[in-house]
Protein backbone atom coordinates (compact mmCIF):
# COMPACT_ATOMS: atom_id res chain seq x y z
CA UNK A 1 0.00 0.00 0.00
CA UNK A 2 1.35 3.52 -0.56
CA UNK A 3 2.55 5.66 1.81
CA UNK A 4 0.66 8.92 2.45
CA UNK A 5 0.97 11.69 0.32
CA UNK A 6 3.19 14.95 0.85
CA UNK A 7 -0.01 17.02 1.63
CA UNK A 8 -1.80 14.30 4.05
CA UNK A 9 2.12 13.53 5.64
CA UNK A 10 2.04 17.35 6.35
CA UNK A 11 -1.04 17.70 7.74
CA UNK A 12 -0.45 14.84 9.85
CA UNK A 13 2.96 16.20 11.23
CA UNK A 14 0.59 19.27 12.01
CA UNK A 15 -2.16 17.56 13.80
CA UNK A 16 -0.11 14.56 15.97
CA UNK A 17 0.80 14.86 19.56
CA UNK A 18 3.79 14.37 21.08
CA UNK A 19 4.19 10.64 20.47
CA UNK A 20 2.80 10.20 17.02
CA UNK A 21 4.94 13.16 16.12
CA UNK A 22 8.00 11.30 17.02
CA UNK A 23 6.48 8.04 15.20
CA UNK A 24 6.37 9.78 11.74
CA UNK A 25 9.41 11.63 12.03
CA UNK A 26 11.74 8.35 12.96
CA UNK A 27 9.33 6.29 10.45
CA UNK A 28 9.02 8.67 7.55
CA UNK A 29 12.08 7.95 4.90
CA UNK A 30 12.31 11.23 3.54
CA UNK A 31 11.14 14.56 4.79
CA UNK A 32 10.56 17.60 3.09
CA UNK A 33 12.43 21.17 4.26
CA UNK A 34 8.59 21.91 4.42
CA UNK A 35 7.80 19.40 6.13
CA UNK A 36 10.19 19.98 8.79
CA UNK A 37 8.62 23.64 9.60
CA UNK A 38 5.65 21.39 10.27
CA UNK A 39 7.07 19.24 12.41
CA UNK A 40 8.85 21.94 14.14
CA UNK A 41 5.83 24.48 14.14
CA UNK A 42 3.65 21.49 15.79
CA UNK A 43 2.92 22.72 19.48
CA UNK A 44 3.53 19.23 20.97
CA UNK A 45 7.40 18.63 18.95
CA UNK A 46 9.33 17.39 21.65
CA UNK A 47 13.50 17.46 21.71
CA UNK A 48 13.10 13.70 21.08
CA UNK A 49 11.38 14.69 17.68
CA UNK A 50 13.99 17.23 16.87
CA UNK A 51 17.26 14.88 17.30
CA UNK A 52 15.40 12.64 15.39
CA UNK A 53 15.21 14.71 12.04
CA UNK A 54 19.17 14.64 12.54
CA UNK A 55 18.97 11.20 11.13
CA UNK A 56 16.75 11.78 8.34
CA UNK A 57 19.05 11.40 5.28
CA UNK A 58 20.23 14.75 3.00
CA UNK A 59 18.25 17.42 5.37
CA UNK A 60 20.70 18.64 7.08
CA UNK A 61 21.93 19.57 3.77
CA UNK A 62 19.35 22.52 4.24
CA UNK A 63 20.65 25.89 5.32
CA UNK A 64 17.08 26.34 5.98
CA UNK A 65 16.78 23.32 7.77
CA UNK A 66 20.05 23.96 10.07
CA UNK A 67 18.25 27.22 11.07
CA UNK A 68 15.58 26.74 11.86
CA UNK A 69 16.71 23.57 13.89
CA UNK A 70 19.07 26.13 15.65
CA UNK A 71 16.53 28.36 16.43
CA UNK A 72 14.11 26.16 17.88
CA UNK A 73 13.55 26.70 21.88
CA UNK A 74 12.91 23.08 22.66
CA UNK A 75 15.94 21.93 19.78
CA UNK A 76 18.49 20.40 22.46
CA UNK A 77 21.67 22.90 23.14
CA UNK A 78 24.43 20.22 22.33
CA UNK A 79 21.89 20.51 18.91
CA UNK A 80 21.85 23.58 18.16
CA UNK A 81 25.63 24.50 19.27
CA UNK A 82 26.55 22.04 16.10
CA UNK A 83 24.98 24.74 14.14
CA UNK A 84 25.89 27.43 15.59
CA UNK A 85 28.96 28.83 13.72
CA UNK A 86 27.25 27.78 10.25
CA UNK A 87 24.90 30.65 10.53
CA UNK A 88 24.04 33.96 8.93
CA UNK A 89 24.59 37.07 10.99
CA UNK A 90 20.18 37.55 10.89
CA UNK A 91 19.94 34.08 12.34
CA UNK A 92 22.46 34.76 14.98
CA UNK A 93 20.40 37.82 15.83
CA UNK A 94 17.14 35.80 16.13
CA UNK A 95 18.28 33.31 18.64
CA UNK A 96 20.43 36.05 20.90
CA UNK A 97 17.53 38.03 21.58
CA UNK A 98 14.82 35.07 21.72
CA UNK A 99 14.27 34.69 25.80
CA UNK A 100 12.71 30.97 25.13
CA UNK A 101 16.42 29.77 23.91
CA UNK A 102 18.49 28.48 26.60
CA UNK A 103 21.30 31.05 27.85
CA UNK A 104 24.16 28.86 26.94
CA UNK A 105 22.87 28.78 23.47
CA UNK A 106 22.30 32.86 23.30
CA UNK A 107 25.99 32.99 24.52
CA UNK A 108 27.58 30.80 21.99
CA UNK A 109 25.41 32.87 18.98
CA UNK A 110 26.00 36.49 19.98
CA UNK A 111 30.13 35.25 20.64
CA UNK A 112 29.66 34.52 16.89
CA UNK A 113 27.66 37.38 15.99
CA UNK A 114 30.74 39.81 17.69
CA UNK A 115 33.22 38.24 15.46
CA UNK A 116 31.07 38.94 12.21
CA UNK A 117 30.48 42.65 13.14
CA UNK A 118 34.32 43.67 11.86
CA UNK A 119 32.63 42.78 8.48
CA UNK A 120 29.47 43.47 7.68
CA UNK A 121 28.50 46.58 6.01
CA UNK A 122 27.06 49.44 7.69
CA UNK A 123 23.74 49.01 6.94
CA UNK A 124 23.64 45.39 8.74
CA UNK A 125 25.41 46.61 11.85
CA UNK A 126 22.64 49.43 12.15
CA UNK A 127 20.30 46.49 11.47
CA UNK A 128 21.75 44.69 14.23
CA UNK A 129 21.84 47.56 16.62
CA UNK A 130 18.37 48.34 16.72
CA UNK A 131 17.58 45.21 17.79
CA UNK A 132 20.84 43.78 19.67
CA UNK A 133 20.78 42.20 23.47
CA UNK A 134 22.65 43.79 26.05
CA UNK A 135 26.49 42.47 25.25
CA UNK A 136 26.33 42.88 21.72
CA UNK A 137 24.91 46.40 22.27
CA UNK A 138 28.13 46.99 24.24
CA UNK A 139 30.30 46.05 20.99
CA UNK A 140 28.49 48.16 18.75
CA UNK A 141 28.70 51.03 21.34
CA UNK A 142 32.38 51.09 20.26
CA UNK A 143 31.89 52.27 16.47
CA UNK A 144 33.13 54.90 14.91
CA UNK A 145 29.38 55.28 12.71
CA UNK A 146 27.23 57.77 14.43
CA UNK A 147 24.36 55.85 12.52
CA UNK A 148 24.92 52.93 14.62
CA UNK A 149 25.16 54.76 17.81
CA UNK A 150 21.43 56.78 17.09
CA UNK A 151 20.53 52.72 16.20
CA UNK A 152 21.75 51.71 19.38
CA UNK A 153 19.84 54.80 21.10
CA UNK A 154 16.76 53.60 19.45
CA UNK A 155 17.10 49.99 21.09
CA UNK A 156 14.07 49.18 23.15
CA UNK A 157 16.87 47.22 24.86
CA UNK A 158 19.15 49.43 26.09
CA UNK A 159 19.61 49.95 29.21
CA UNK A 160 21.45 52.85 31.57
CA UNK A 161 23.82 49.70 32.76
CA UNK A 162 25.19 49.01 28.75
CA UNK A 163 25.15 52.99 28.35
CA UNK A 164 26.77 54.39 31.41
CA UNK A 165 30.27 52.89 30.64
CA UNK A 166 30.49 54.52 26.91
CA UNK A 167 29.48 58.11 28.67
CA UNK A 168 31.91 57.94 31.41
CA UNK A 169 34.79 56.53 28.99
CA UNK A 170 37.70 59.31 28.39
CA UNK A 171 38.02 57.10 24.31
CA UNK A 172 34.75 58.05 23.66
CA UNK A 173 34.62 60.74 20.58
CA UNK A 174 32.68 64.28 21.84
CA UNK A 175 30.43 63.89 18.59
CA UNK A 176 28.78 60.55 20.28
CA UNK A 177 28.12 62.04 23.81
CA UNK A 178 27.18 64.88 21.76
CA UNK A 179 24.79 62.45 20.30
CA UNK A 180 23.29 61.10 23.33
CA UNK A 181 22.66 64.68 24.79
CA UNK A 182 20.47 65.13 22.17
CA UNK A 183 18.40 61.93 22.40
CA UNK A 184 15.08 63.06 23.76
CA UNK A 185 14.69 59.36 25.37
CA UNK A 186 18.31 59.85 27.23
CA UNK A 187 19.15 63.04 27.38
CA UNK A 188 16.35 63.66 30.47
CA UNK A 189 17.80 60.91 32.92
CA UNK A 190 19.88 62.15 35.92
CA UNK A 191 22.57 59.76 35.93
CA UNK A 192 23.17 59.95 32.01
CA UNK A 193 23.50 64.36 32.43
CA UNK A 194 25.80 63.36 35.21
CA UNK A 195 28.13 61.12 33.44
CA UNK A 196 28.08 63.74 30.69
CA UNK A 197 28.99 66.19 32.89
CA UNK A 198 31.88 64.30 34.59
CA UNK A 199 33.17 63.51 30.75
CA UNK A 200 35.64 66.47 29.80
CA UNK A 201 35.31 64.75 26.54
CA UNK A 202 32.09 65.87 26.17
CA UNK A 203 31.27 69.78 24.41
CA UNK A 204 31.92 72.48 26.49
CA UNK A 205 28.02 73.41 25.40
CA UNK A 206 26.62 69.85 26.53
CA UNK A 207 28.54 70.73 29.76
CA UNK A 208 27.02 73.81 30.56
CA UNK A 209 23.99 73.28 29.43
CA UNK A 210 23.49 70.56 31.87
CA UNK A 211 25.25 71.52 34.72
CA UNK A 212 22.34 73.47 35.89
CA UNK A 213 19.84 70.40 36.65
CA UNK A 214 22.81 68.61 39.01
CA UNK A 215 22.49 68.24 42.63
CA UNK A 216 24.72 69.99 44.85
CA UNK A 217 27.16 67.29 45.56
CA UNK A 218 27.64 66.74 41.69
CA UNK A 219 27.95 69.96 41.22
CA UNK A 220 30.58 70.27 43.71
CA UNK A 221 32.33 66.76 42.95
CA UNK A 222 32.77 68.30 39.15
CA UNK A 223 34.11 72.03 41.04
CA UNK A 224 36.85 69.99 42.25
CA UNK A 225 37.26 67.59 39.41
CA UNK A 226 41.38 68.55 38.39
CA UNK A 227 40.55 66.94 34.46
CA UNK A 228 38.09 69.74 33.91
CA UNK A 229 38.85 73.65 32.43
CA UNK A 230 38.83 76.48 34.63
CA UNK A 231 35.60 77.18 32.79
CA UNK A 232 33.70 74.18 33.60
CA UNK A 233 34.47 74.37 37.38
CA UNK A 234 34.20 78.02 37.77
CA UNK A 235 30.49 77.50 36.65
CA UNK A 236 29.76 74.47 38.64
CA UNK A 237 31.20 76.74 41.61
CA UNK A 238 28.55 79.68 40.59
CA UNK A 239 25.96 77.43 40.26
CA UNK A 240 26.74 75.79 43.74
CA UNK A 241 27.33 79.24 45.77
CA UNK A 242 23.72 79.92 43.91
CA UNK A 243 21.97 77.01 45.00
CA UNK A 244 23.45 77.65 48.50
CA UNK A 245 21.79 81.08 48.89
CA UNK A 246 18.58 79.99 47.77
CA UNK A 247 19.04 76.95 50.28
CA UNK A 248 19.23 80.05 52.86
CA UNK A 249 16.59 82.12 51.71
CA UNK A 250 14.15 79.11 51.99
CA UNK A 251 15.19 78.20 55.40
CA UNK A 252 14.87 82.06 56.13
Amino acid sequence: MDGPSRDELGARLSRANSKQLLELVAGTRGLTPRQVYRVLRNPYVTAEAIEALLGVRGLLASYQVRSAIARHRRTPETVALRFISGLYWRDLLEITVDMRISPAVRRVAEKYLVRRLGRLTLGEKIAIARRAAADVMSHLLKDPSLHVIKALLQNPRMTEAVLLPMIASESTMPRVLDLVAGDPRWATRYEIRLALCRNTRSPFRVILDLLPALRRQDLATIARQESHSSVIKQRADELLAASRIGARGERG
